[in-house]
This record gives structure tokens, C-alpha cells and sequence, in this order.
């Protein structure tokens, strides 16, 4: 049996609203996910080094403060600075549509806006896990 998917919830920045990145993290463990959640005010270099030292193969940061286009792209580039290039980055909050197409052409994978249903994000990680990690 392959193991299930690791993912770390993150909520970057100043942003006080954890609610959501709750909802989100009792989600993926629902369907099977192993879910590490760092808590609240997270800096971009707390989150890549959680990342890294806990082996996930998934980051989901959780923006509500506005700081999107900042903080993803930092987190990338330190993930991908620490060797994890691999570790698939994504997440949502309220990110205008031309920002979330802005980011994904940084690499940073599908984000999701306010209301999402959960089995969204689920059936997002489930395929690309099966398209990038060994079974």
C-alpha cells in the first residue's frame, strides 16, 4: 500500500483568521492525508523548513491578508533553495483570479478562492500525487 499524502497547512504572515485552514486540514485528513498544521503566523522560512523537516510532498498556505503575491512565491523559492523542488505548493484564500494565474506561472501550483468545496482541493492533490509520487 503506498503511503498516504503529506501535506503541511500553513497560514503565513499577520493574517488572524485560521478557521478555514482548519476546515481545510480536517479535510485532507478525512480522505486519507496525513496533515501537519503549523498554527497561525507563520513566516514564509518557518514553513519551508517545517516542510523540509517533515517530508510532505504538499504545502497549502492559507492568504487572507492580501500578502499572496509575495508570500507563495517566497516559499517557493525557499523550498526549491532547500533541495525540494518536488513539493507541490499550493492554496487559497482571496486571490484575484489574474493574481492566481500570476503565480502559477511562478510554479506555484492551483489555488483555490473563498467557498471552495474541499473535495476540490482533495481531488486536486489526489492527482497530481499520482502523477509525482512513486507508488
Amino acid at each position: 500500500l503506498p503511503r498516504p499524502i503529506r501535506v503541511l497547512v500553513a497560514k503565513p504572515g499577520l493574517d488572524g483568521h485560521d478557521r478555514g485552514a482548519k476546515v481545510v486540514a480536517a479535510a485532507l485528513r478525512d480522505a486519507g492525508m496525513e496533515v501537519v498544521y503549523t498554527g497561525l503566523h507563520q513566516t514564509p522560512e518557518m514553513i519551508a523548513t517545517a516542510a523540509v523537516q517533515e517530508d510532505v510532498d504538499v504545502v497549502g498556505l492559507s492568504i487572507l491578508s492580501g500578502a499572496h503575491m509575495t508570500l507563495f512565491p517566497r516559499v517557493r523559492q525557499l523550498l526549491d533553495g532547500m533541495g525540494r523542488p518536488d513539493i507541490l505548493l499550493t492554496g487559497g484564500g482571496i486571490l484575484p483570479a489574474e493574481d492566481m494565474a500570476a503565480l502559477q506561472e511562478q510554479g506555484i501550483g492551483r489555488l483555490f478562492g473563498p467557498g471552495t468545496p474541499t473535495t476540490d482541493l482533495i481531488a486536486y492533490i489526489d492527482s497530481w500525487a499520482a502523477e509525482h509520487l512513486d507508488a
